[in-house]
């Protein structure tokens, strides 16, 4: 269930009950912190993952890099450059934790408030070539084309961060199975923008689900968080639920 949020002046959206200055702690921090967190900061700008959080009911403070005022510039794409013949397991694990990395030095560099750390990323692999997003509509137009009529495997990885403490992460593994697409299918799922942004060039949530004739694994997963295994993560970070 979506939370009552309050913007505070950092451009960081902040759960009604949590407080946005640490050093002003509200009546109840203290007994919070000796039981359990109430919420987690998600290092994430995808607005599926908020959702799916949302879903199960997990209250959550975004935690996004270049916010106003931050005197450290943030460079998302060179985190996410593959290595070469990176196998795309490794390759999505090793990103996760890079980008949750950042993010925990992020949440020390503001001086928020301590809460489990939560992060994900997502990518396609058809064989051992790794589809990230598309640079511009010609190469999604690539990647669909390499897609259609073919079975190509959703890797998403997760990682969530226990303040002062231990690292949880999963990985979930999907198989996808697109139906022959032919090239005007293509060129005019292309032209409408979904494909940009997204690892392989399409969301299973959106105009994309019609050439998709079957999937094996995590739906969730696929959309770029896989809420059983996240389920797990928080709840070995302390979360109820």
């Amino acid at each position: 269930m979506p939370c009552t949020a309050a913007r505070s002046g950092s451009g960081i959206r902040y759960p009604a009950a949590v407080n946005p200055n640490p050093s002003s702690p509200s009546p109840d921090t203290s007994a919070t912190q000796a039981t359990a967190p109430s919420f987690v900061y998600l290092a994430s700008q995808s607005p599926r993952r908020r959702q799916l959080l949302d879903q199960i009911g997990v209250r959550h403070v975004l935690l996004l890099p270049n916010a106003d005022g931050d005197a450290v510039v943030e460079d998302a794409e060179a985190i996410e450059a593959p290595r070469p013949g990176e196998a795309p397991a490794r390759y999505v694990q090793r990103v996760t934790g890079l980008k949750l990395d950042a993010a925990v030095a992020r949440h020390a560099r503001r001086g928020l408030e301590p809460a489990p750390i939560l992060c994900s990323d997502t990518t396609v692999a058809l064989g051992r070539d790794i589809l990230g997003k598309p640079d511009d509509e010609a190469h999604a137009r690539q990647m669909l084309a390499r897609l259609s009529g073919s079975t190509h495997r959703v890797l998403t990885a997760v990682a969530v961060q226990v303040p002062g403490g231990a690292r949880h992460a999963a990985l979930s593994v999907s198989q996808v199975r697109f139906a022959p697409m032919t090239t005007e299918q293509i060129a005019a799922y292309a032209a409408s923008g979904d494909p940009l942004g997204k690892a392989g060039a399409y969301g299973i949530q959106g105009p994309a689900a019609r050439y998709v004739e079957r999937i094996a694994g995590s739906y969730t997963g696929i959309m770029g968080l896989p809420l059983f295994e996240t389920a797990q993560l928080l709840r070995q970070a302390g979360l109820p639920g």
